[in-house]
């Protein structure tokens, strides 16, 4: 690499870190690996993972929209197909099963194929010849990350509190209790 071609990009990085990250991050890329129609997918996928209930679910958080920020910024080219590849498997397995698509489908019906994918990966995953990780894996891993990270997911589901604060080494934990955020 030149180094007025690193200093260009060091700029831009520095730059977005200043001016703020949230417009950069407020949509794909023009040329983002997945459609709108993959987004939503995603957030239904998302959201039979962690659906809501009395806090709120994976699609109150945003994260089908993140699952396709993270995916098409951080992963591998492999990684990505794996990813785009398992949303149409997903559907593809709903249309054998129950004649509708994903996203038509009822949530004891789409509960019931992730679990299936859920048990597939699994297996996978102690195949020593299948180095990759499922796809299921992926969505499933992101989903959790983009819920837990999000402003939903860490201050109304985990218990929440505001760095600035006493530090306390040693909590007491009762049984029953949420994790901290």
């Amino acid at each position: 690499m030149h180094r007025r071609d690193l200093l260009k990009l060091i700029a831009a990085a520095t730059g977005c870190a200043l001016v703020g990250t949230e417009r950069a991050l407020a949509a794909p890329a023009a040329g983002a690996a997945f459609s709108a129609h993959d987004i939503a997918m995603l957030d239904e996928i998302a959201e039979t993972i962690i659906p809501r209930t009395d806090t709120p679910g994976a699609k109150d958080a945003g994260v089908g929209p993140f699952i396709a920020r993270y995916a098409h910024t951080c992963y591998e080219p492999a990684q990505l197909r794996s990813l785009q590849q398992g949303i149409g498997n997903i559907e593809a397995a709903m249309r054998a099963q129950s004649r509708v698509g994903f996203r038509q489908a009822s949530p004891a019906q789409r509960h019931a194929l992730l679990s299936d994918l859920d048990r597939e990966a699994k297996q996978q995953a102690n195949d020593p010849a299948r180095p990759a990780p499922h796809y299921f894996t992926l969505m499933k891993q992101l989903t959790l990350l983009g819920f837990f990270t999000s402003e939903p997911g860490s201050t109304r589901v985990l218990r929440y509190r505001p760095v600035p604060g006493k530090y306390r080494g040693c909590v007491p934990y009762k049984k029953g209790e949420s994790s901290w955020a």
